[in-house]
């Protein structure tokens, strides 16, 4: 299957997508769960083109915010503010934003939920929010990698100073100039193994309430993420028959 359009999901507003024939697959709403490291965009990326559901990132709305000259919602603006300040966005600012966009959460092709929820308040909103439309989850798949893993994944990243572009040290080996601008290549501050082993404790504080939440309705699919990403694909592709 090809990717679906996400015209809806990045604009909001009254944006449309170009509508796609639904999958031969049967159609499926998941939570996709992971740290920063573990390849879950990419495992979301494969889920997308296996399944024909839409990858639905809370991150792309705010990158594709910051690109698009055009009004924004107040919900949008109201994130972008915070996060300008460094701050986080709010469990109620991010659900109006996904609220906003509840077409998308009902497209018949299904949808991959990337980025929200976050904490156990922002699984319950939306539960609440599925529910008012004859909606449920299937399954909140967590890709799980041990810590020295995601350090060394982290720390390879270098990103050009000029376009932002993030490459991997296995890409560029010795190279410090960015292929798509010729931009100096960085480590950012927060892809130090220090700072990195803070973010974790951080994240792990906050993911591991979040699992048992699912765990307790029993919709949590814990995946292993080590290997190559078709390999994690089938090893997803497995336990969600298992799951079912």
């Amino acid at each position: 299957m090809s990717m679906r359009d996400r015209n809806a999901w990045l604009k909001g507003g009254h944006s449309q997508c170009n509508e796609r024939p639904a999958s031969p697959l049967r159609r499926v709403r998941f939570v996709l769960l992971g740290a920063p490291g573990v390849g879950k965009g990419t495992q979301a990326d494969l889920l997308a083109r296996y399944f024909g559901a839409c990858h639905l990132s809370t991150g792309d709305i705010f990158r594709a915010a910051r690109a698009m000259n055009g009004s924004a919602s107040r919900a949008l603006q109201a994130a972008l503010e915070f996060m300008k300040r460094g701050d986080l966005v709010p469990d109620e600012t991010v659900l109006a934003l996904v609220a906003e966009r509840i077409g998308c959460l009902r497209c018949q092709g299904g949808f991959l939920l990337d980025g929200f929820p976050r904490t156990v308040a922002q699984a319950e909103a939306l539960d609440v929010l599925l529910a008012g439309h004859q909606l449920q989850l299937d399954a909140a798949v967590s890709y799980e990698l041990p810590l020295n893993k995601i350090v060394a994944r982290l720390a390879g990243r270098r990103t050009c100073s000029a376009c932002k572009k993030v490459y991997h040290l296995d890409q560029v080996g010795e190279s410090e100039a960015c292929v798509n601008c010729g931009g100096k290549l960085i480590q950012r501050e927060d892809d130090r193994p220090e700072s990195i082993r803070v973010r974790m404790k951080a994240f792990r504080q906050a993911a591991q309430p979040l699992a048992a939440y699912y765990e307790s309705r029993h919709l949590l699919v814990s995946v292993p993420a080590e290997g190559a990403p078709e390999a994690v694909l089938q090893r997803t592709l497995d336990s969600l028959r298992i799951h079912s």
